[in-house]
């Protein structure tokens, strides 16, 4: 399995859209996404470099695995 990296929040946007997250807001900087089934909003921060522990947190926030992340990161 390849390891986290960090990347740009244009390709957070897509990987989380592909997984099912609807955009709802923007505030600041911070896009809001709501994921079926999810608890609570994803948060993608418009960052140049979004850091692995962001990612981890919301991706543990949407329920996707790791193998699911990255299929939908190479889809891109």
């Amino acid at each position: 399995m390849p390891r986290l990296t960090p990347t740009d929040w244009q390709t957070q946007v897509k990987v989380f859209e592909k997984f099912g997250c609807k955009f709802v807001r923007q505030k600041g900087d911070h896009l809001i996404f709501r994921c079926e089934g999810a608890r609570r909003p994803v948060v993608i921060p418009k960052y140049d470099e979004i850091p692995v522990t962001i990612i981890r947190r919301n991706m543990r926030t949407a329920g996707m695995t790791r193998e699911q992340y990255f299929e939908l990161l190479e889809q891109i």
